[in-house]
């Protein structure tokens, strides 16, 4: 898959085709591309959601144990987020999710590093109540551009929708 940037450290690429239930196969890994951490997105962040001396003051940073400014944990799964949403699980799709498992933030993530996440399909488990519908478990493992790990989420559940022809309708 090709790994492209676009402003504001966001992906534009499509993900280039709807994925429903049926596609998330077990055992299955997805890569997706990447994203550029900006220092104005970290700033941005962490002022409004996380404004920990560490993610806003500079000469406060330097004095930690992270010796600079690193992003907020929130905002890497933030981007992790955007990061699924743009190459994994498909917008038109999805209904949501009841939660991850587990967290787990081992790096610190730095301005001007550059993300990318893989997705290992877990399990697949249509709704025996909803039948327009199943639950996918996934394990997300995010890198920087050393192909460090920087985040994992264990156990992301997604509820997604069944292949409309499966059901025997034309639109989900």
């Amino acid at each position: 898959m090709p790994h492209r940037q676009a402003g504001r450290g966001l992906l534009e690429e499509p993900l280039g085709m709807t994925r429903y239930l049926e596609d998330y196969v077990t055992g299955t890994v997805l890569e997706t591309g990447t994203v550029l951490v900006s220092d104005d997105d970290v700033s941005a962040f962490a002022q409004r959601y996380d404004p920990q001396p560490f993610h806003v003051d500079p000469v406060a940073a330097a004095a930690t144990p992270y010796g600079g400014i690193i992003a907020s944990g929130w905002h890497t799964a933030a981007i992790t987020m955007r990061l699924i949403l743009d190459h994994v699980v498909s917008g038109e799709t999805s209904l949501g999710s009841p939660g991850i498992g587990r967290l787990s933030w081992i790096l610190p993530v730095r301005p001007g590093d550059t993300l990318h996440a893989r997705v290992h399909v877990k399990a697949n488990r249509r709704s025996n109540s909803k039948p327009d519908r199943g639950l996918i478990t996934l394990d997300v493992d995010v890198f920087n551009g050393r192909d460090e790990l920087v985040m994992s989420a264990h156990d992301w559940i997604a509820i997604i929708r069944v292949r409309p022809e499966v059901l025997g309708t034309s639109t989900p």
